[in-house]
C-alpha cells in the first residue's frame, strides 16, 4: 500500500492512499463538520460502451440499488435513510458515481453498504425486467422534454458515429437488447481496482478510512483500466439540423467542438464562456433577454472530456423571432472574436469564476465531488490555488486567442426544435458566415 503524506492545500486538504490492489482512497477532513459525504467513482461511462448495448452503463447503476447477496433494495434505503441520510448515483459520459452522506457517527455502516453494492449486486432476473421497463419509460420522459432533445441532438451532431454522440441513457432498442450476461461482462470488466476510487469528506478522519477500505475493496484482483475509442479529426461532425414540434417556444442548442480537459487553455475557454453566457452580465443574456426579449433562458457552457470538448449555448428563443435570435447569438460570437474583451470584464468574468470555484468548496459533498473527478480525470487533485492562479493569468489575448481558434463556423453543430415549419436548418446555417 502506497500512502502520500497529507496535502494541506488552499481550502482543500486531503490525504491520498492506493491499496496493493490499485484501488484510491481519499479523504478531506472539513472542520467542524457534522456529517460525511462517501463517494464510490467508478471510471467508466457512456463512452465506453458498445453500440449494441449503449447505455448499459447507466442500468448498471440503476441495478446496484436493487439489492446485494446479503441486503434487498429496501434493506439498503433503511441502513441509510434510517440514520439520517441519503443516497443517490449519476452516469455520465466517462465516470459513474455511487454516493451517501450521513451523520458522521454511521460512516462506517453506511460505506460498508456502498462497498456491498458495489460488490455484490444481485443482478436478479425480476429486477432486470422491472428496471428495464422504467429505464424505457425515463427514456419516454426525456424524449417528451424538448430542452433535453435538443441536447441529445447537438451531441449526436458534434460527434457523428461515435460513442460520445449517442445518447447516455440509450435507446428503448438497445435497452430492450441487454441481457443479464451483458450486464454481468461490463461489470466485471469495468468495476476493476485501478478504476476505483473511494471518497470520503467531512468529519473523517483519514487511517480509518483506508484501513475499513482495506477490509472491503482490498480483496479484489487487479485488472487492467479499460480503455475506449478516441475521437480523432476524421470523427465526423453534422452541422445543422431543423426537428418541427409542436412546441411552445424555439429550443435551440448550438455547438463548437473543441479541445480536451488536459489542454491548458481550457482556463481561458472557461472565461470566454462566463463572458459570453453563464450568467445574467453576460453578453448573450443582456443582448437576447434584457435589450430584446426575445429569450427567457439563454446560456453557454464548457464541456470537456478526456481528449475533445464542446463550448455550448442553449436557448428558448420567442418562436416567431428565432431566426433574429440566431442571428443576434451569431453576432455576439463575430463581436468576441474580432474586438479584444476589455480589462475590467475579463476582470469580472475572472472574479465571477473564481468565487463560484471558493462557494462550491465549502459543503463536503462538493469537495467530494472535486477530488473523485479529478483523480479519474487527471490521476491527482489540483490545488484550487492552482486553478486560481491560472485564471489570474488569462489575458484579453488569450481569450481572443482562445475564440478564434474553437468559434471557427467549421467546428459549429446547431440543432433546433421549432413549431415554425418555414425554419429550415439552411437559414441557420446563413447565419453562420458572420463569424469567418
Amino acid at each position: 500500500m502506497a500512502t502520500e503524506a497529507g496535502h494541506q492545500r488552499l481550502e482543500l486538504p486531503y490525504d491520498l492512499s492506493v491499496l496493493r490492489n490499485g484501488v484510491r482512497i481519499a479523504s478531506a477532513p472539513v472542520p467542524h463538520a457534522a456529517s460525511v459525504s462517501i463517494g464510490v467513482w467508478v471510471g467508466v461511462g457512456g463512452r465506453y460502451e458498445p453500440a449494441r448495448v449503449a447505455g448499459i452503463s447507466h442500468f448498471i447503476e440503476h441495478l446496484l440499488f436493487k439489492g446485494t447477496k446479503r441486503r434487498s433494495a429496501r434493506d439498503i434505503s433503511r441502513e441509510i435513510e434510517g440514520r439520517g441520510g441519503y443516497f443517490n448515483a449519476f452516469t455520465g459520459e466517462e465516470a459513474t458515481c455511487y454516493y451517501a452522506v450521513v451523520p458522521a457517527e454511521h460512516a462506517v455502516r453506511v460505506t460498508g453498504v456502498l462497498a456491498d453494492m458495489y460488490l455484490h449486486p444481485r443482478f436478479a432476473a425480476e429486477d432486470i425486467e422491472r428496471e428495464r421497463g422504467v429505464i424505457i419509460e425515463e427514456i419516454m420522459m426525456y424524449r417528451d422534454q424538448p430542452s433535453h432533445v435538443v441536447l441529445e441532438k447537438l451531441g449526436q451532431m458534434l460527434w457523428s458515429h461515435h460513442p460520445l454522440g449517442r445518447p447516455l441513457i440509450g435507446t428503448p432498442e438497445t435497452v430492450r437488447r441487454i441481457r443479464r450476461e451483458d450486464l454481468l461482462s461490463f461489470k466485471n470488466t469495468r468495476y476493476v481496482p485501478a478504476n476505483t476510487v473511494v471518497v470520503t469528506a467531512g468529519a473523517v478522519r483519514h487511517e480509518q478510512a483506508v484501513a475499513q477500505a482495506d477490509r472491503l475493496w482490498g480483496r479484489i484482483r487487479p485488472a487492467r483500466r479499460p480503455a475506449f475509442r478516441r475521437v480523432n479529426r476524421t470523427t465526423g461532425q453534422q452541422r445543422a439540423e431543423v426537428i418541427h414540434r409542436d412546441v411552445e417556444q424555439c429550443h435551440l442548442a448550438a455547438g463548437f467542438r473543441v479541445f480536451g480537459r488536459h489542454d491548458m487553455r481550457r482556463y481561458a475557454l472557461k472565461l470566454l464562456s462566463v463572458i459570453l453566457g453563464e450568467n445574467m452580465s453576460s453578453r448573450l443574456f443582456q443582448s437576447i433577454r434584457e435589450r430584446r426579449g426575445l429569450a427567457y433562458s439563454i446560456h453557454s457552457s464548457v464541456r470537456l472530456l478526456e481528449e475533445t470538448g464542446a463550448l455550448l449555448i442553449t436557448a428558448g428563443l420567442d418562436r416567431k423571432r428565432a431566426l433574429e435570435g440566431w442571428r443576434l447569438i451569431v453576432r455576439e460570437l463575430a463581436r468576441i472574436i474580432r474586438q479584444p474583451v476589455s480589462r475590467a470584464e475579463l476582470a469580472r468574468a475572472r472574479d465571477y469564476t473564481v468565487g463560484q470555484l471558493k462557494i462550491g468548496l465549502e459543503s463536503s459533498s462538493s469537495r467530494m465531488t472535486w477530488i473523485g473527478e479529478q483523480l479519474l480525470a487527471y490521476n491527482r487533485v489540483m490545488d484550487p490555488k492552482e486553478v486560481v492562479e491560472a485564471y489570474s493569468r488569462i489575458t484579453p489575448d488569450d481569450i481572443m486567442e482562445v475564440a478564434r481558434y474553437c468559434l471557427r463556423s467549421g467546428r459549429l453543430s446547431v440543432a433546433a426544435i421549432t413549431p415554425d415549419r418555414d425554419l429550415k436548418a439552411d437559414h441557420l446555417m446563413e447565419e453562420v458566415s458572420q463569424i469567418e
